[in-house]
């Protein structure tokens, strides 16, 4: 069994230098990040590339240049347009890096363009990382600091109650079960009847949830899983494209070559 969870716990065993950052590199169109949420604040700066993210309900593009703030407790995910999408990442324990911080519960915008002091700051960051000269760490803190100041200056939208951020936690975690069933059932015909069931409210009241959860509709999500195992099956190349998409969920063969070349820009033929 296949076990799925929005949730992520982030570990950073560094208490000094509370914070991970890598670079992120994909080469290939699709799916950047799967959908999850944590307690952390987490920033990409987008350094090559296009993708879309969806952060909260909100669709974010992205290019060269965007960053991207994820707040706590907001669900999101990503994926790439371009062959080639890299971007500096960036998670914060907040709790650790700044109490200050942390007490505000801010929410920040989630989608930032052209601002020059942000992109100075993040690539002086990066270079620090990449050098890691003496006392590299104190200074990349020192920096990470100023950001920090300066976004909560610049791009805070909206402050949470203790109540709304229990709420929105509540919501991530009933669909955990939803995720779960779909992960191990993709391959039969799943309705949205009995997604609801699993969490026990309407279908009405599942399908409003779901998408404002995800971001997009329950079958979209079923049908995106079934596309991604299907290139999988397609790589390997040990059985023809018609059994692959009855394997993986397809019950119309046309339905699968026009989806497939939706969501990656070619025909399964041509992978």
């Amino acid at each position: 069994m296949h076990d799925i969870s929005l949730y992520e716990k982030k570990i950073i065993n560094d208490e000094e230098f509370p914070v991970q950052m890598f670079i992120n590199q994909i080469r290939m169109p699709g799916t950047y990040c799967l959908p999850h949420w944590h307690e952390h604040l987490e920033l990409h700066y987008i350094l090559s590339g296009r993708g879309n993210f969806i952060c909260n309900q909100k669709q974010l593009e992205v290019t060269e240049g965007s960053l991207v703030i994820i707040n706590s407790n907001e669900l999101h995910k990503g994926s790439s347009n371009t062959k080639t999408f890299d971007s500096l990442v960036i998670i914060f324990e907040m709790s650790a890096f700044s109490k200050e911080i942390a007490n505000y519960n801010v929410i920040f915008q989630s989608l930032v363009e052209g601002d020059r002091v942000i992109k100075d700051i993040l690539l002086s960051v990066y270079k620090e990382d990449l050098e890691r000269k003496h006392g590299y760490k104190l200074a990349m803190k020192g920096k990470l600091y100023v950001l920090l100041s300066y976004l909560l200056r610049n791009y805070v939208t909206e402050r949470l109650s203790e109540r709304e951020n229990r709420s929105r936690i509540w919501n991530l975690s009933r669909l955990n079960t939803v995720l779960q069933y779909i992960q191990e059932h993709y391959t039969e015909p799943v309705t949205n009847k009995e997604l609801a069931d699993l969490i026990h409210i309407s279908e009405y009241r599942f399908c409003h949830l779901f998408k404002e959860s995800i971001g997009q509709s329950p079958l979209n999500y079923i049908n995106e899983i079934r596309l991604k195992k299907a290139y999988y099956l397609i790589e390997q190349n040990e059985i023809s494209l018609s059994q692959i998409a009855a394997l993986v969920g397809f019950q119309d063969y046309n339905n699968f070559g026009r989806l497939f070349r939706k969501y990656y820009g070619c025909s399964p033929s041509k992978v």
